[in-house]
C-alpha cells in the first residue's frame, strides 16, 4: 500500500465536490461480455476529412438514452470481471440531429451517446426542489446543487473477484500474458482492485481528532508566469486550510489524493450532518491540507474534537472502465497490439516551409517530419523528455520533446484546414504550457482549452482562460456545432471524455496526441483513444522511459501491471523495439531545449 503524494491527481478536479457512496443493497451490473478482437494488421486507412458526410443515412445520430434513474441492473451478482456489451434499455428523449465527421468507412461508433454529465452551481435561494430530487442536494450549508447527471454507471466489482481481492489474491486472469484475448479483463480487474481499494477504506473513522487550522500563502493564477523569476508577493494570496495528520504506517490509513472528500462529524453532536471539504493537498505523506466552506470556521473552536471520515474520487476510474470496455472493439487492435513492418504513409513529405521559432535539431525534424506523414494506426512513437521544460523557476516552456508536439501541430494546421488536432495530456499545467505555445503563431480564435468541471479558475492562466469557457461556477464546454469548429483542443485525458459527452464523435479528429502517455495508467490513456480515433486517426504517443504513472493506491494493481504506461508497452512491441523512423524516434534526454541554454 503506497502512500500518499502531495501532487495532485491530474484529473481530479473533474468530480463534483461531493460522491454519494451507492447503498450495499444497490444491484450489480451484469458481466461485459465480448468476442476477442481479430488478428492485427496494418491497416490502409481512408484519407481524412472533417467535413460532414454527404448521404443522409450516414449522419443518422445515435439514439441517445436519458433517464432520470440508474440503469435497472440484474440484482444478480457476476461472476466475472468481464463487461456486459448490451446497452440498458431507458426511455429516448427527442435529440437534434447529431454530426458525425467520422470516415464513412469505419466501423466504430460511439459507445456511449452524448448526454449531460453532472456539474453543481451556486444554489440559488429559490431553488424548488420539487425539480431537484433529494440525493442531488449538496447539504444546504454548503450552498451547492447538483444539475445534472454523470451519464456513466458505477462498475460494481463481481463477487468472485472482490472475494479473492479481499483475501490479497490476484484474480486469474492477472496471472497470464496480456494480449487482445485477455486485454479487456486484464485491465478491469486491474480496476476492480482499485475500486475495491476505495470500498475498503470508505468505512475508515477517525476519532476524536483535533483539527488545526493552517494558514498558507500560494500563488493566485499564473498570468505573470512572462516575468520568470520576478514574481513577487502580491502575486500570493492568504488561505486558511483545515491541517491534520494520518497514520504514517501507510497499512494504517488510506491513500488520499488531492480532491478526495474529507467529512469532519463534531464528536460533540454525533446526530448533526458532517461538515465536508475538499483535500487540497497532502504534505510529507501524513499531513493533510482541507478546504472547508465558510460555515466550518465560524463553528470550529480549537478545543472541538471531530470524527474524520473520506469518501473518495471515483469519477476517473468510472471513465477508466468506460475505455476498458470498448477497447475491446477489433477496430484499436492495431493501436493496442501492433505488429507490422510497415506502415500507410502519405507519399510526399511536405516541407518546413516555416516554423514556430524553435531551433530544431536533426532529430526533431525527423520526428515532426514522420508525424506529418503518418496516417492511421499504428501509433507513432516519440521518446524524450517530459513536454515541459523544468529549467527556471515559474517557467512553463516547451522541452525538446514539447518543441516536436508544438512544431508538428503547427505545420499540420498549416497542411489541410481540414484536418482536427486532440492534443492530450496527464497534467493541466502540461496542457496549458503546449497551448501558449502554439497561441503564439495558430490563431487563439481556433483552440479551445477543455478543462474539468472543477478545476479551480485561479489556478487557470488568465490566457488560457480566454480560450475556455467557465460559466455558472464550473467549466464547461461550447454547443457542440462550435466544438467542431475549433482545429485544436486541448485536455487532460480522463477530461477528454466531456467532449465525447458533448457529442463529438469518433474520427471527428484527424490526429490525437498522447502527450506525456508515461506518467498516466493505461485505461485513463484509452479514454481519449477509445473514444475518438477510427482506422484514420493518426495517433502521437510520447513519453520518457524515466516515468512511470503515480497515481496507483492498489497493491495488486501496482503489481501486476498498472503502473506500466501504454507507452511503455507500446515501446516492448516488435515495430518499436528497433530504432525505425517509421514507427518512433529517439530523442537525446541529456540534450537541453534552447529555454533551458539560454542566458538571464
Amino acid at each position: 500500500m503506497g502512500s500518499s503524494n502531495s501532487k495532485p491527481h491530474p484529473a481530479s478536479a473533474e468530480s463534483p465536490p461531493y460522491y454519494s457512496k451507492p447503498s450495499p443493497s444497490s444491484p450489480k451490473p451484469p458481466p461485459y461480455s465480448s468476442k476477442p478482437p481479430s488478428s492485427p494488421a496494418c491497416p490502409q486507412p481512408p484519407p481524412y476529412s472533417s467535413k460532414p458526410p454527404s448521404s443522409p443515412a450516414s449522419s443518422k445520430p445515435p439514439s441517445s438514452p436519458v433517464s432520470p434513474q440508474p440503469p435497472p441492473y440484474s440484482s444478480k451478482p457476476p461472476s466475472s470481471p468481464a463487461y456486459s456489451s448490451k446497452p440498458p434499455s431507458s426511455p429516448v428523449s427527442p435529440q437534434p440531429p447529431a454530426y458525425s465527421s467520422k470516415p464513412s468507412s469505419s466501423p466504430f461508433s460511439p459507445k456511449c451517446p452524448p448526454v449531460f454529465k453532472s456539474v453543481l452551481r451556486p444554489a440559488s435561494s429559490s431553488s424548488n426542489n420539487d425539480d431537484i430530487s433529494q440525493h442531488q442536494q449538496y447539504e444546504k450549508r454548503t450552498a451547492f446543487v447538483c444539475l445534472e447527471k454523470d451519464p456513466l454507471p458505477v462498475f460494481m466489482i463481481p463477487e468472485d473477484i472482490e472475494a479473492l481481492i479481499k483475501k490479497e489474491i490476484a484474480p486469474k486472469v492477472l496471472n497470464r500474458p496480456l494480449s487482445p484475448t485477455t486485454y479487456k479483463d486484464y485491465f478491469a480487474a486491474l480496476l476492480y482492485s482499485e475500486d475495491f481499494y476505495l470500498e475498503k477504506w470508505s468505512d475508515f473513522l477517525l476519532k476524536g481528532v483535533t483539527l488545526a487550522l493552517d494558514e498558507s500563502s500560494i500563488y493566485k493564477n499564473r498570468k505573470k508566469e512572462a516575468l520568470y523569476k520576478n514574481r513577487k508577493k502580491e502575486d500570493k494570496e492568504d488561505k486558511t486550510f483545515v491541517a491534520f495528520e494520518l497514520d504514517r504506517v501507510p497499512e494504517k490509513r488510506p491513500f488520499l489524493l488531492s480532491r478526495d472528500l474529507v467529512l469532519a462529524r463534531p464528536v460533540s453532536n454525533s446526530t448533526t450532518e458532517p461538515f465536508k471539504g475538499l483535500i487540497y493537498k497532502v504534505v510529507g505523506s501524513n499531513r493533510v491540507l482541507v478546504e472547508f466552506e465558510d460555515d466550518f470556521y465560524s463553528y470550529h473552536h480549537s478545543n472541538k474534537k471531530y470524527d474524520i471520515s473520506f469518501s473518495f474520487n471515483r469519477v476517473c476510474l468510472k471513465r477508466a472502465h468506460h475505455a476498458v470496455k470498448a477497447a475491446s472493439d477489433a477496430l484499436f487492435q492495431n493501436f493496442l497490439f501492433p505488429d507490422c513492418d510497415s506502415r500507410a504513409s502519405i507519399p510526399t513529405a511536405p516541407a518546413l516551409l516555416s516554423t514556430t521559432g524553435h531551433k530544431l535539431d536533426q532529430d526533431q525534424r525527423s520526428a515532426v517530419g514522420h508525424i506529418l506523414r503518418i496516417q492511421g494506426s499504428p501509433p507513432y512513437v516519440v521518446t524524450g523528455p517530459d513536454c515541459e521544460a523544468k529549467s527556471f523557476a515559474y517557467v512553463r516552456e516547451p522541452s525538446r520533446t514539447g518543441v516536436v508536439v508544438s512544431e508538428a501541430v503547427y505545420q499540420l494546421c498549416r497542411k489541410s484546414p481540414e484536418y482536427r488536432i486532440l492534443i492530450c495530456a496527464p497534467t493541466n499545467s502540461c496542457c496549458d504550457m503546449l497551448m501558449r505555445s502554439l497561441v503564439k503563431v495558430i490563431p487563439e480564435s481556433t483552440m479551445f482549452r477543455a478543462n474539468a468541471a472543477f478545476r479551480e479558475r485561479d489556478e487557470v492562466p488568465e490566457d488560457i482562460l480566454r480560450s475556455s469557457l467557465y460559466k455558472e461556477s464550473c467549466f464547461s464546454c461550447p454547443a457542440i456545432e462550435k466544438l467542431r469548429e475549433y482545429k485544436v483542443i486541448f485536455s487532460t485525458f480522463v477530461s477528454s471524455f466531456r467532449l465525447h459527452d458533448k457529442g463529438i464523435a469518433a474520427g471527428h479528429f484527424s490526429h490525437i496526441f498522447l502527450v506525456d502517455a508515461s506518467s498516466a495508467i493505461e485505461p485513463e490513456t484509452l479514454v481519449a483513444l477509445t473514444n475518438f480515433a477510427v482506422k484514420a486517426t493518426s495517433v502521437i504517443v510520447t513519453g520518457n522511459h524515466g516515468n512511470s504513472p503515480l497515481w496507483v493506491r492498489a497493491d495488486i494493481a501496482r503489481k501486476k501491471g498498472l503502473k506500466i504506461s501504454y507507452f511503455e508497452r507500446l515501446c516492448k512491441l516488435r515495430p518499436y523495439r528497433s530504432p525505425s523512423p517509421m514507427f518512433i524516434t529517439q530523442l537525446d534526454l541529456n540534450q537541453k531545449s534552447e529555454y533551458q541554454t539560454r542566458p538571464f
